[in-house]
């Protein structure tokens, strides 16, 4: 046995149709994909902004410059690449602004990490030097914020223009920016101290093609794309009392295949009968509370329909449940599930006017003229279908830009300012560190350099000369409020230019930047199973 020398390297049983890469090779594969990402939406950040024409899977086109909707229809196979365009929609969700931002950013903060990887520097040294700059970046923020009062129409409009000014709505002037403030103000509530605004739920968008942009309005109350089930019934009811169910006004059906066995003649007649008593003590009950509208998010049979056109009752059924939560806080009622179980205060009185009305080629109903709806629907009309998308893009940005600053009223200057003065605090503060951290913190702070100068590259500025000039007016670090106009790519002060943007949008685009560069830095093995056919 001495003679005999044993391996000790471990033997790792692995399927033989995958594709594994180790070490610097990894790394260095990772920001090459999160370059190659970042390169996509470059030329989609500032006012000059491109568009980006994707063509989906289904056929259909989209024609956008918003980075999570462009990176959303791209299909990539490169797990850094995927892992990229997923911080492009949790931005989105979070804050509504800023997806191109952060995608643009973290590839840079991958960029620069590289040439300390290739120098053989640990990954994990990087990593910690960029968690520290993370909180100077942060704290800079809160020094540069100035609150503002959220009641205030002016200061809400002059963020809502700066997150609008790169899009395409831009050129209809206000128009979607006070649709946005009015839309979200409407369903503010108060929680426990707190203000909740759910934009998701409690607004909705029609789109509905036709007709001039300046049509588009936020209406006092809900419109849902249905029609009365029956003809016979009011299609106009001023101050209806609205009936909310979600159970069917129809008999009901098995779950499955029900098989029923008659052994007398009568028994035929008898269950029918059953049915007709059932439907009947059903429709007693709601007319019980004399309502003028029925809404049901299940079926109402023919037979339910004959009581309540006798009772001069209007019926809507089949709707969506989130349309009938909206109705529910926009008129006042409560969804009840038994009729039998109907009272007074569960029936809606809110609403002044309930209409159907022929916009295009469908029938819309409208719940309106509601005296304090929690609950809204924006109507947004358009030339054609791609327009509209990218208008509705934009103006649930709009809202949810509007809904930062409703629960979080500070603001911080835009147009690259708040980057470069985070660039200069992070370069004071590497002059403090005397660990081997110091140098890619300093590579840090020329990383948020390139939202300055992507905006400068964008409108075809010379960028080495107003870098320059840029780097000089925020040397001192007094000077925060300066950054670049995006129009014309010279260097200004933006508040002059009334450029802001929510402190909520930028601090959650730089955490989520730096958190999964850090994130990505610190993989070193990759191992991808194709299986045998796709390879």
């Amino acid at each position: 046995i001495s003679g005999y020398h044993f391996s000790t390297r471990p033997v790792l049983a692995e399927n033989t149709n995958t594709k594994r890469e180790q070490g610097r090779k990894a790394q260095l594969g990772n920001i090459s994909a999160a370059q190659a990402v970042a390169g996509i939406v470059r030329t989609t950040l500032g006012p000059r902004a491109m568009l980006k024409m994707i063509l989906d899977p289904m056929g259909g086109i989209v024609l956008t410059n918003d980075g999570n909707a462009i990176l959303r229809e791209i299909d990539v196979s490169h797990p850094a690449a995927k892992s990229m365009i997923e911080l492009s929609r949790t931005q989105d969700e979070e804050v509504g602004d800023g997806t191109t931002s952060v995608i643009v950013l973290a590839g840079e903060m991958l960029t620069v990490a590289k040439p300390f990887l290739e120098e053989n520097m640990h990954p994990r040294t990087v990593v910690m030097s960029y968690i520290k700059a993370l909180d100077t970046a942060l704290e800079t923020l809160d020094e540069i914020a100035t609150e503002v009062d959220p009641e205030d129409e002016k200061a809400m409009l002059n963020v809502i223009r700066t997150c609008l000014g790169t899009k395409y709505v831009r050129r209809f002037g206000d128009l979607i920016c006070n649709i946005a403030i009015q839309a979200v103000r409407r369903v503010t509530i108060t929680e426990m101290k707190t203000k909740v605004v759910d934009i998701k739920r409690y607004i909705r968008v029609e789109k509905i093609p036709g007709g001039f942009l300046e049509e588009s309005k936020v209406l006092n109350g809900i419109a849902i794309s249905k029609d009365i089930v029956n003809p016979n019934m009011r299609r106009k009811i001023v101050n209806p009392r609205i009936i909310l169910l979600d159970s069917p006004l129809e008999y009901k059906k098995g779950e499955s295949q029900t098989n029923m066995e008659f052994t007398k003649d009568m028994d035929f007649e008898m269950a029918l009968k059953m049915e007709e008593a059932y439907i009947k003590k059903l429709c007693d009950d709601i007319i019980a509370m004399k309502p003028t509208v029925v809404c049901t998010e299940k079926g109402v049979s023919d037979y339910a329909q004959h009581f309540l056109i006798q009772a001069g009752i209007s019926v809507l059924r089949r709707l969506r449940k989130l349309d009938n939560v909206r109705i529910a806080r926009a008129v006042g009622a409560t969804i009840i599930n038994d009729p039998a179980d109907l009272k007074e205060e569960h029936v809606g009185k809110g609403c002044g006017l309930f209409e159907i009305r022929k916009i295009g080629d469908d029938y819309f109903t409208f719940f309106e003229e509601c005296k304090n709806p929690k609950a809204c629907t924006v109507m947004l009309r358009g030339a054609g279908k791609d327009v509209l998308n990218e208008i509705e893009r934009n103006l649930q940005d709009a809202m949810h830009v509007a809904r930062q600053l409703v629960c979080d009223p500070r603001i911080i200057p835009g147009g690259g300012a708040s980057e470069m003065a985070i660039a200069s605090a992070l370069i004071k503060k590497a002059k403090t560190i005397k660990s081997t951290q110091q140098r890619p913190f300093e590579a840090l702070a020329s990383a948020f350099e390139i939202i300055p100068r992507t905006l400068m590259e964008n409108c075809g500025s010379k960028v080495i000369r107003v870098m320059t000039e840029l780097r000089a007016k925020h040397a001192d670090g007094k000077e925060t409020t300066w950054g670049v106009d995006g129009n014309s790519g010279k260097v200004v002060d933006v508040e002059t230019l009334k450029i802001v943007e929510p402190i909520s949008v930028k601090a959650q685009t730089i955490k989520t930047a730096i958190e999964s560069s850090c994130m990505l830095l610190r993989i070193d093995d990759i191992v991808s199973g194709l299986a045998a056919k796709e390879q």
